[in-house]
């Protein structure tokens, strides 16, 4: 393991346990490719759950390549 400066944080508050903690336990989902988008408060409450979410843009994603030229890369 690498060696990590005991350099003191001032933003790190004592009641802050990271003894549990692995290192890179996310690195390898990270790197295989996110696309996180962080929706305005007010169009978020327009949804319960991701799954709407993912509906009506899938349904806006098939209306626009219907009625336009446009090429909406697939995933």
């Amino acid at each position: 393991m690498k060696n990590v400066d005991t350099e003191i944080d001032s933003d790190m508050l004592d009641e802050y346990d990271f003894s549990n903690g692995v290192r890179g336990k996310y690195a390898a989902w990270c790197q295989g490719g996110t696309n996180v988008v962080r929706l305005d408060d007010d169009v978020a409450a327009m949804f319960s759950n991701a799954a709407e979410v993912n509906e009506v843009l899938r349904y806006i994603g098939k209306l626009i390549q219907r009625h336009t030229n446009v090429s909406l890369k697939s995933a």
